[in-house]
């Protein structure tokens, strides 16, 4: 709807498609940019490659659960509401990268809000947003809603971030929307907040600082909003998506498309001191505060505690020994129905043959053909994940169902790579299996994991003990500059050998192996009895070997394990138990 400016005075379906699609341009045309801000002096930095890929990705499965109209591109016939919901699940599992699963949960919160208006407005007429819109006080309440879900999603947030970016803007929406203020003057305030916010940013985080550059992903939400400003302005912008986009897989398209699962049901055996019952149940009539109460009260009564879901249909699991006080906190929080409840040693026979893997299999990434043969080996189903093509959720997800068993653990083996895999594990959840995310920040980390994993052991005893593992491990990594910059190790010139422990610049010098003694060295200086080093595409076998060499010094009992990963981007990766 627009007034006599030519500027919308409400954001409905069409226009909210037209920023989807803006949004989609901006992050084309600034992808490079937003992957060359990261820090690191390595090129591992995809935040604008997972940004652009995520929204392209999703904007095709979330236009293929549509029905076309004659309109091209994206104008579809649709409903406000039905658009952003079909595009906030699309984006879920099409989220790559910490920045993907970000701006997925910016998606939702924007698509609940959508959705509130939907029922609320015009006397709480279901479809009232698609005659009327977002008008600003909605803008408002939408984009602080998407900054909640954004922090939500992240275990510790980090200041300096996209999140801050986030909660700018939405700062700035709020008191602009307090005043009586228009859409257009809203969205303005927002933008202003957020690109001062971006600016802020280099001074907020001290590797920031040093390189002198903003946050990749808080550069992103500053473009999703300049696209906002665009379209309701009433300025042309891009309509069409390809047509056949070769980077999406067709076993995430049919993830995005079909969510269903497998059934109810979980991992095999009972475990000493474990619960004996599973209680599962849909939850009706209920609410956020509500549910919060109840997955509190449901972890005090028992564990493998899943509440999932929104709005009025939630999806509730437990393991408990009182089955009636787990109903009863249903009753409490709402209408529980559906019930089921599960003795766990009337069916320990029958789920111990469940799968050909047995009750527990693990999925575990790798950004190397050697590594993905060594996980393999150890039991593991091999997802590729590296920078430039790390896995999505939906990627993730579609494994965890092939996986052949009804409780995965997922080894993300880098840090980028953690959120999407929640995300996956959230998603699998809805359809009944159980899924635990190990942090492996490293692929040393996932080694060690699957050095403890036993397949016909249970779920929980599996978890602690690869998760145990993972932990005790710290890692290393080598590889070379691809960019000048300062970092806490000194000047680090493009060209030059790094050296990083726990992802912070240790070492910069000129001969690959010297670098990657030092690195042993000081992974050992805290001690240790195994040695894992990993050697990647372009790196010499007499690399690793001259490493190992200079680690054996002065430690006759250290044992040195030599991989061939294949991984492209790090020469080396290391890891000390």
């Amino acid at each position: 709807m627009s007034g006599d400016s030519g500027r919308l005075e409400r954001l409905d379906a069409q226009a909210a498609r037209r920023w989807a699609l803006a949004t989609r341009s901006a992050f084309a045309a600034h992808r490079a940019e937003m992957d060359d801000l990261n820090v690191f002096p390595v090129p591992d930095g995809d935040t604008g490659t997972n940004l652009f890929i995520t929204l392209d990705s999703a904007l095709v499965a979330a236009r293929s659960t549509q029905v076309p109209s004659r309109g091209p591109g994206y104008e579809v016939a649709g409903t406000l509401g039905g658009d952003a919901a079909a595009l906030a699940r699309a984006t879920l599992l099409a989220a790559r990268g910490n920045s993907g699963v970000i701006l997925s949960q910016l998606v939702r919160g924007l698509s609940e809000v959508i959705a509130e208006s939907a029922t609320s407005g015009a006397g709480g007429a279901q479809g009232a947003d698609d005659r009327d819109g977002l008008d600003g006080p909605a803008l408002a309440r939408a984009v602080r809603r998407a900054s909640d879900r954004a922090y939500a999603s992240v275990t510790r947030p980090v200041e300096g971030t996209i999140l801050t970016v986030a909660a700018a803007a939405a700062d700035a929406a709020e008191h602009t929307a307090a005043t009586g203020a228009d859409l257009s003057c809203v969205a303005h305030a927002c933008l202003s907040a957020a690109r001062s916010a971006l600016a802020a940013t280099t001074a907020q985080l001290p590797a920031l600082e040093r390189a002198g550059v903003v946050d990749a992903g808080g550069l992103g939400y500053v473009l999703v909003l300049e696209a906002l400003e665009l379209v309701i302005a009433g300025e042309p912008v891009g309509d069409r998506l390809p047509a056949d986009p070769a980077h999406l897989s067709p076993a995430a398209l049919r993830a995005a498309a079909h969510p269903g699962g497998d059934g109810l049901g979980h991992g095999a055996g009972i475990e000493p001191g474990a619960a004996a019952y599973e209680v599962m149940y849909l939850l009706s009539g209920s609410d956020d505060e509500a549910v919060a109460r109840l997955r509190a009260r449901l972890d005090a009564l028992g564990d493998c505690v899943l509440v999932v879901g929104g709005g009025d249909l939630w999806n509730v699991h437990v393991h408990v020994h009182d089955v009636g006080a787990a109903i009863q906190a249903g009753i409490e929080a709402g209408r529980p129905h559906r019930i089921a409840v599960t003795h766990f040693g009337d069916q320990q026979r029958a789920r111990t043959s469940l799968s050909p893997r047995g009750p527990v299999a693990v999925v575990a990434c790798a950004a190397g053909i050697g590594l993905a043969e060594v996980f393999s080996a150890a039991g593991a189903l091999p997802v590729f994940s590296g920078p430039g093509r790390r896995a999505s959720a939906g990627q993730l997800l579609d494994a965890i169902r092939t996986a052949g068993s009804r409780c995965v653990i997922v080894l993300p083996n880098e840090p980028d790579t953690v959120l999407a895999a929640d995300a996956a594990a959230t998603a699998a959840a809805e359809s009944g299996l159980e899924v635990h995310v190990v942090r492996s920040l490293s692929a040393v980390q996932g080694i060690a994991a699957l050095a403890v994993f036993e397949p016909t052991a249970g779920g929980r005893n599996n978890l602690i003990a690869m998760a145990g593992a993972a932990a005790a491990t710290r890692y290393g990594a080598v590889t070379v500059a691809s960019k000048d910059t300062v970092t806490s190790a000194g000047t680090c010139r493009r060209g030059d050998i790094v050296g990083a422990i726990d992802g912070e610049v240790v070492v910069v010098g000129q001969d690959l192996a010297v670098v990657g003694a030092q690195v042993a060295a000081k992974l050992l200086a805290a001690g240790g009895e195994l040695l894992t080093v990993i050697n990647g595409a372009g790196s010499a076998p007499e690399v690793a070997a001259v490493v190992a060499a200079a680690a054996r010094e002065g430690r006759r009992d250290l044992e040195v394990a030599i991989i061939d990963g294949g991984q492209v981007t790090y020469r080396l990766l290391l890891g000390v138990e």
